[in-house]
């Protein structure tokens, strides 16, 4: 059964234009548990592909990645229309992704990505992961790894 879009093309774009891109609920749920826990991070920064939570002195840069936009095996869909732009274009997110975090485990950088059903289902123990990584001062480390799963 499908479903037919009951938008036009344009407006369509306009409601995809105003899809958060920073400072998302996720973020900011993610960003108030560590700050009451009282952990301090940045949320600014000019790192390779702009994580979303960055403590520097440990080197750790968090990525909160939607199912849709970063292609989550576990939930992502093809829409119906358009099918080829979107195959191509989440097969792009995903590479840069890729590539991103390839760059800062090369820099130095403890990298995890959090899915976005991961932090709808069990906040806590994503914060946990997070507190976790903080432990030691990450100097360097060339034995990091990118975390998708807990």
């Amino acid at each position: 059964m499908s479903i037919t879009d009951t938008m036009t093309p344009f407006d369509r774009s306009n409601l995809m234009r105003k899809i958060k891109s920073a400072d998302t609920k996720l973020e900011l749920k993610i960003r108030a548990a560590l700050h009451s826990q009282g952990l301090r991070y940045r949320i600014s920064n000019r790192l390779p592909g702009k994580p979303d939570i960055v403590f520097a002195k440990f080197r750790v840069a968090i990525f909160i990645d939607s199912c849709f936009w970063h292609g989550c095996p576990k939930h992502f869909r093809v829409p119906k229309s358009n099918v080829g732009f979107w195959k191509e274009k989440i097969e792009r997110n995903r590479k840069r992704d890729a590539f991103v975090s390839k760059e800062l485990r090369r820099e130095g950088w403890i990298v995890l990505r959090f899915w976005e059903h991961q932090i709808r289902s069990n906040p806590d123990k994503v914060v946990l992961r997070i507190k976790e990584s903080l432990k030691t001062p990450n100097r360097g480390r060339m034995d990091n790894t990118v975390k998708r799963t807990l």
